[in-house]
């Protein structure tokens, strides 16, 4: 059965977009008359778009993933997979202009409490550059000409990889065989290399440059591990409600069971990642590296913690049992809040290095993420109706329909 957007979900969906929107523009005019408004519009511009820009790259790397190991259990969700990882071509045209629209801002710094405040990257202000020996010395790492090269790199290879893996999908559907699948398993396999380097580079460009003066060895691995965690939930959502829409009708709970799992796992490697890195400064208390968690124990304590406590706990406690990864009521609460807690912890990843302490969450916040959340879901739902639900001539398609844990 052709998977098609009822009626009903294009308005939920195009209400969510429009809620967003106007939420968005009051917060926007209640707000324009402050100092850091146009840094503050940049930094959620950053948080939403690299958010969902995530949670797509995440899917490509599971959907790789299974190529590499040739996975048989989750053929029947790998449409799903697919559908996710296709917003990495919004997400890419997204990030590009804000990138664009930040290197042609060219910096307009200020400075409050020994904490630079401004668009973004400070190191993008030559001023700032020539007084700050601790960023020159960074240099040429962080110049605007390797910034957009490398960044060229990054979503060129996001997108040559998608677009392969997306059409010889399709391809297989008509020719069968086993050369497309072992040519997939090729492709996952280099595609693994690839993002295990890309995916902390860029993490350093894109985020963590942001405090410029600042680093950490398990930086990328701690944002790769939120966003696998979170794609893993998004492609949970997505399945629990083509289930219950009457799709994918050998889609069982063991196959449930095992996309549970998966949130279950990474929770915990996200959990693991954070804990290792703040463990690291708190003991060598180095006093130029623990600034980094000192101001934000001292200005946005409740959602940082907060932020922590629900990304570790909620997933730890409800669903360590078999039945809960079973449950669809539980599961759909669960990984909405999990989303939830992952947004904050990017807010938390950008927010206090461009915003210094006058970080807040309004309407401005909560407009664009609803906003992009709600054209996220619709660019993945209509994906999800360009082809067959369920692979057709895939090597392990029947082994997948008969998959039992």
């Amino acid at each position: 059965m052709e998977f098609q957007i009822s009626d009903k979900a294009k308005k939920v969906i195009f209400g969510t977009i429009g809620v967003g929107l106007v939420a968005f523009i009051i917060g926007a005019i209640m707000d324009s008359g402050s100092e850091q408004f146009t840094t503050r519009l940049f930094s959620n511009f950053l948080i939403d778009g690299f958010f969902f820009f995530a949670i797509a790259l995440g899917a490509l790397f599971f959907l790789a993933l299974q190529y590499a190991t040739e996975t048989a259990w989750s053929v029947m969700i790998k449409r799903i997979v697919e559908g996710v990882a296709s917003y990495v071509i919004v997400g890419i045209g997204v990030l590009a202009v804000l990138f664009l629209v930040i290197t042609l801002m060219d910096g307009a710094y200020t400075e409050s409490h020994g904490h630079h405040v401004g668009h973004i990257y400070a190191w993008m202000d030559s001023e700032i550059v020539e007084h700050d020996a601790l960023i020159a010395g960074k240099a040429p790492f962080l110049t605007k000409w390797f910034f957009w090269m490398v960044t060229i790199i990054y979503f060129a290879t996001y997108f040559l990889f998608y677009r392969g893996f997306r059409k010889r999908s399709l391809q297989e559907d008509i020719e069968g065989g086993t050369k497309i699948h072992m040519k997939n398993y090729a492709k996952g396999a280099l595609f693994l290399v690839l993002f295990g380097y890309f995916s902390s580079t860029s993490s350093w460009h894109w985020i963590m440059s942001i405090d410029a003066h600042w680093f950490s060895t398990l930086f990328g691995w701690y944002v790769f591990g939120g966003m696998w965690c979170t794609a893993m939930t998004t492609i949970m959502l997505v399945a629990l409600y083509l289930k219950k829409k009457g799709y994918l009708e050998k889609l069982s709970d063991h196959h449930i069971h095992d996309i549970g799992k998966w949130i279950f796992a990474t929770s915990f490697l996200w959990s693991y990642l954070f804990f290792s890195q703040f463990m690291l400064y708190w003991y060598a208390d180095i006093p130029e590296e623990v600034i980094y968690y000192h101001f934000r124990f001292e200005h946005y304590k409740v959602i940082y913690w907060g932020m922590f406590m629900i990304n570790f706990i909620i997933p730890m406690v409800i669903l360590m049992s078999r039945e809960a990864k079973r449950n669809a009521g539980i599961l759909a609460v669960v990984c909405l809040i999990i989303i939830i807690g992952h947004w904050t912890d990017v807010y938390m990843l950008i927010t206090p290095g461009t915003m210094g302490e006058f970080g807040n969450i309004g309407l401005i916040e909560i407009g664009l993420f609803l906003t992009f959340a709600g054209i996220f879901t619709f660019f993945v739902l209509n994906t999800l109706t360009k082809a067959p639900l369920v692979p057709k001539n895939h090597p392990y398609l029947d082994e997948s329909k008969h998959h039992e844990i």
